[in-house]
């Protein structure tokens, strides 16, 4: 759970729009491998779009869809090949079943949707998805959505009936194209967030630890399985959190940090009171979207030792790393609810 203490010149950088959710409901609809994407009825289009499971010979063309989209959206980039392909590969993630790929005759990628059930129990089954900017308008987000609902009712039939299982996405908040597709899917907004950011224009300021508390790094894979904990321990009363099977959990962490170039264990720390792990601050040394700026990746405090001023005191002790690494900004991301 991040600790929500006043931070010096920290900013809001970029309000997300939160999750979009859509309840859903059992049907027996099978998406197909390949299909033609349907056209608007009040426009006349020059190319024909064809849709069809991605493969991984599609990578770079499609994290620089990614991007082109984050440029147009943010101004900035925000995918790497590294990250893409470490999600592909996650031996959970079908990428056939998964998601669906669009392109162009000429062989250009124009549109791109993931749909992530690949939890134990999938009572919020994660969809993302991206446009090229300049084929919006021409029905692809609409048939990416409508192959993305059906593919997530499959869902269903992996919880007990008396669960209900919820579609989400996200946009960013200044984004109405994405918004006005959300709600023409019944879509509705039920969370925010938001990237905060701040300048290291100076060393910040010395961490005042709480009484008994130190805080070290973490010591290599040994120590993936405390983590794991502590974050299931901090995030439990957190919005949206479901419980998985520890050892799924933590296969898939060994995952990403073995194919994430930018896994660091000098910056994930962890304070301790005694042996035990009172919370963490598991950091990057640069974010997707800008190489001059340390991210906080994930930062919790467990419950008894919140309200003790040891969130701020992760948050600079991280700064103050950032700063020494030369970063000029460090951010990262709350629930703004």
């Amino acid at each position: 759970m991040i600790n929500h203490q006043p931070i010096e010149k920290i900013q809001q950088k970029a309000k997300t729009n939160g999750n979009q959710t859509n309840k859903l409901e059992r049907i027996n609809n099978q998406p197909g491998d390949e299909m033609l994407l349907e056209r608007p009825q009040n426009q006349i289009q020059e190319e024909e779009f064809l849709i069809r499971p991605t493969e991984m010979s599609d990578l770079e063309k499609a994290v620089e869809l990614f991007n082109v989209c984050s440029l147009h959206m943010i101004g900035k980039k925000e995918a790497s090949l590294t990250d893409v392909r470490s999600e592909w590969l996650l031996p959970q993630f079908d990428l056939e079943r998964a998601t669906r790929i669009v392109l162009i005759p000429e062989g250009k990628v124009v549109g791109y949707i993931e749909v992530w059930d690949i939890d134990r129990t999938p009572v919020r089954v994660w969809v993302w998805g991206r446009v090229h900017p300049d084929y919006e308008g021409r029905g692809i987000g609409t048939n990416l959505m409508k192959w993305a609902e059906e593919r997530a009712r499959q869902a269903i039939d992996k919880v007990p009936a008396d669960l209900q299982v919820t579609m989400q996405s996200g946009s960013f908040s200044t984004y109405e194209a994405a918004h006005e597709l959300f709600r023409d899917r019944g879509m509705k907004t039920i969370r925010h967030f938001y990237t905060m950011a701040t300048e290291l224009d100076s060393l910040p300021e010395k961490p005042q630890w709480p009484d008994g508390l130190h805080v070290r790094n973490i010591r290599g894979e040994a120590e993936i399985r405390d983590v794991i904990w502590v974050i299931r321990d901090a995030f439990k009363d957190h919005w949206g959190y479901v419980e998985q099977p520890f050892e799924e959990e933590y296969q898939r962490w060994l995952h990403f940090i073995r194919h994430d170039d930018k896994y660091d264990p000098s910056l994930w720390f962890l304070a301790l009171d005694g042996d035990e792990i009172a919370g963490i601050s598991l950091c990057e040394e640069k974010s997707s979207e800008d190489p001059n700026m340390g991210w906080v990746n994930v930062l919790g405090v467990r419950r008894p030792w919140r309200k003790r001023g040891l969130g701020l005191a992760l948050l600079q002790h991280s700064f103050r790393e950032f700063y020494s690494r030369g970063k000029h900004r460090a951010g990262l991301g709350v629930d703004a609810s």
